[in-house]
């Protein structure tokens, strides 16, 4: 289980960092309206950033 979770520190590093990137995006920036489909709640916000910080930090992850 040590060694799954160490081979794969940096897709949870990414999510983190994606999911923080999110909900402050939601909690800053936001959506007046409340009619945008990712911003207006703000686990919908954190889900996304989390999704997009996991894909962008295995772009640089080395293939074993």
């Amino acid at each position: 289980m040590t060694k799954w979770i160490l081979k794969n520190k940096l897709s949870f590093i990414g999510i983190v960092v994606g999911a923080t990137a999110g909900f402050l995006y939601w909690n800053y920036v936001g959506c007046a309206s409340g009619t945008c489909m990712i911003t207006s709640k703000p686990i919908n916000s954190t889900l996304y950033g989390g999704l997009m910080g996991y894909l962008l930090f295995n772009v640089f992850k080395k293939e074993d």
